[in-house]
């Protein structure tokens, strides 16, 4: 209640101003993106560089604090490096665009509570409000690709062992399976065939099936996705890898780190040859006539076994 009575002007300004919700939204274009990290941009360090509009508004705010200090500028250089080095691992735009602008919506909070404690808490109590509620969309484009539950996954993996599988575990809730979504779903479509078949299975709903097939799926869990490739009903090969004390190993979830580790182009022409062979079905062989019981006829009517 304190904040409402000694701020009403800055309350005034926050309703009545389009110009300062676009200093703290910055871009309309990120607002109705469907990535919430793309939403409440760098608004803070992008605002001093705005037109003059902007300018005027920001120097009617802060004053002479709209030009750069050191600390602000070791600030951001700070944040460049962190984006820079969290991007080594991304590999869809994305990625790049949400490491981006999460860490920068971070710089903003730190820059915002430097320059005053309300603004800081309006602008941290505006990500929160979009992180709670604004999810981003999951993948629904092509695939080829059958989804398990804790009852059917072990009966589909016993059924036919001449299939090969490769499955994936996910959970809705991480990122790195939302990012990861259309590229399985790529590999799906190029490589799915009788003999080699793609899944999924959602381990954040079926706790079971994380717990029997060894699927951490803590929220600081770094094995979501987890790849798993069964041959016979049996597992042969999973990544990332659990070393000895079962963390999981570092690996990039990149199209082209699948085609080689699974050998995938090897999985799919010996499939295609297996489901060749079976469509064709087992061939018949050829009768062997005994050279004995043979009766050849002569020329004046009489068999060789006669004569």
């Amino acid at each position: 209640m304190e904040f409402f009575r000694t701020s009403p002007p800055f309350l005034l300004h926050i309703t009545c101003q389009p110009a300062i919700v676009f200093c703290f939204l910055s871009r309309p274009l990120c607002i109705i993106s469907p990535n919430p990290n793309l939403r409440l941009p760098p608004s803070l360090t992008l605002t001093p560089k705005l037109p003059s509009h902007s300018q005027q508004l920001w120097g009617k705010l802060t004053g002479p604090a709209c030009r750069r200090k050191p600390r602000e500028v070791e600030i951001l250089m700070f944040l460049s490096a962190i984006v820079m080095m969290k991007n080594r691992r991304s590999i869809t735009v994305d990625q790049h665009l949400g490491n981006i602008f999460m860490f920068s919506k971070v710089a903003n909070v730190i820059l915002f509570f430097r320059l005053d404690v309300r603004m800081g808490l309006l602008y941290l109590t505006l990500c929160i409000v979009f992180l709670m509620t604004c999810k981003p969309p999951l993948y629904l484009g092509p695939e080829y690709i059958k989804y398990f539950s804790d009852k059917t996954i072990d009966e589909e993996l016993e059924r036919d062992k001449r299939v090969t599988w490769i499955v994936e575990f996910f959970a809705n809730w991480s990122n790195e399976c939302q990012s990861f979504a259309p590229i399985y779903a790529d590999l799906s479509l190029k490589y799915n065939c009788t003999g080699l078949n793609f899944g999924k299975v959602d381990v954040g709903r079926y706790p079971d099936v994380s717990t029997r097939y060894k699927v951490s799926t803590s929220p600081l869990t770094k094995q979501l996705p987890t790849l798993i490739l069964f041959q016979g009903g049996k597992e042969v090969m999973r990544r990332p890898q659990i070393d000895k004390k079962g963390r999981a190993v570092s690996w990039t979830f990149s199209e082209e780190n699948v085609i080689r580790e699974f050998s995938l182009n090897e999985l799919y022409q010996k499939a295609k040859k297996l489901s060749k062979q079976r469509d064709e079905g087992p061939k018949e062989p050829l009768e062997q006539q005994d050279p004995l019981a043979a009766s050849t006829e002569l020329p004046n009517g009489e068999s060789k076994k006669e004569k």
